[in-house]
């Protein structure tokens, strides 16, 4: 009897219809699963999988198993060992410099004018860049959010002009850009891994950051003094988003629609994770002890006119950077324009 039931399964199994999985696509994001990219993931895997029919299967890699930083792991996309990986600007900055574009201080003004912008053919223009400069081997999929704004936190007083940031010693990347704006407003910028941020501040290493306040409060930065947030909210945190160019043009026509729609799913869950997840944070910032302090519309233009060489710089050094630049600006006043159209259409 037993032998026969097993018999009969197997040729149930083989006449089902085909739900094999025919593709596998490998996704790296070198952080945690309280981390706006991990609901990206999710999404993206949940959309992928179901409009595929199952032909298509998502595995995510969160952390550092397959690799561990930008370099490393972009390297990983263009060889073929990694199929999807997801970039700060500062990570993607060694290869593709003139992504720096997205650090540029004070030149998207809010949310809906950044998703308008990165919506649009200014992610489609960099996409070109970037497989042009990588023979054709490492496709900008699109740019998301991870982690809401930048803004300046400090351990030692409050920041609400530029000359209250002279000489302290702010962490930023390695990245040549983020660099320049801290030493622009007068501040010592000091390079720190990610990873040992929460030991310099607590030691003096470093008196400041600038982060989103997800982050902040993931990383538990309150306890190693961090007790002071400006919103200045010099920069969106931009995440880009990679994949292998080959693996996406194996798929077929089909399929790469598919993996282009589940990569606008995941975008727009990015753009709404950390508006949410914020509320929260903000809230436990202040019930700690925390200094959170919004700068009057005066002050943030003093901060965005100490910055000013920040520009300048940006489109003398970085290799194509007057290009980006030129494209950025014009692609943020075509949004600016298009939102005061649609707000006042819905106010009138």
């Amino acid at each position: 009897m037993l032998k026969t039931s097993l018999t009969l399964a197997a040729m149930l199994a083989l006449s089902a219809p085909a739900m094999a999985q025919d593709f596998t696509i490998r996704a790296v994001a070198n952080s945690n699963e309280e981390d706006e990219d991990y609901d990206g993931l999710q999404v993206f895997k949940s959309h992928v999988e179901a409009a595929s029919n199952g032909r298509i299967a998502v595995e995510i890699y969160m952390g550092t198993q397959l690799c561990s930083n930008g370099a490393e792991c972009l390297q990983g996309v263009a060889d073929g060992s990694i199929d999807v990986y997801i970039s700060t600007s500062g990570g993607a900055a060694g290869l593709f410099p003139y992504v720096q574009v997205l650090d540029l201080p004070y030149l998207m003004q809010d949310d809906r004018i950044a998703e308008k912008v990165l919506a649009g053919d200014f992610t489609r223009e960099m996409r070109k860049m970037a497989l042009a400069d990588s023979g054709d081997t490492i496709r900008l999929m699109t740019i998301g959010n991870t982690g809401g704004w930048r803004n300046f936190a400090n351990t030692k007083q409050r920041v609400q002009k530029p000359e209250d940031l002279a000489g302290m010693k702010l962490r930023t990347v390695v990245a040549d850009l983020p660099q320049e704006l801290v030493r622009a407003l007068g501040a010592s910028p000091t390079p720190i891994p990610w990873p040992e941020l929460f030991t310099s501040l607590q030691t003096g290493v470093v008196e400041g950051t600038k982060n989103g306040i997800t982050d902040i409060m993931s990383m538990k930065f309150p306890e190693a003094g961090l007790q002071y947030v400006t919103l200045d909210g010099h920069a969106y945190m931009a995440a880009l988003w990679w994949m292998s160019n080959q693996k996406f043009m194996e798929l077929p026509e089909d399929m790469r629609q598919v993996v282009v729609d589940g990569f606008y799913q995941l975008q727009q869950a990015t753009f709404a994770s950390p508006k949410r997840k914020s509320i929260p944070a903000y809230e436990e910032f202040v019930a700690g002890g925390g200094d959170l302090y919004v700068p009057t519309p005066e002050e943030k233009q003093a901060f965005a006119d100490a910055a000013q060489p920040v520009y300048e710089w940006f489109t003398s050094n970085v290799d194509g950077g007057q290009d980006i630049f030129d494209l950025m600006k014009a692609s943020v006043d075509e949004a600016t324009a298009e939102l005061q159209a649609e707000r006042s259409a819905d106010i009138n």
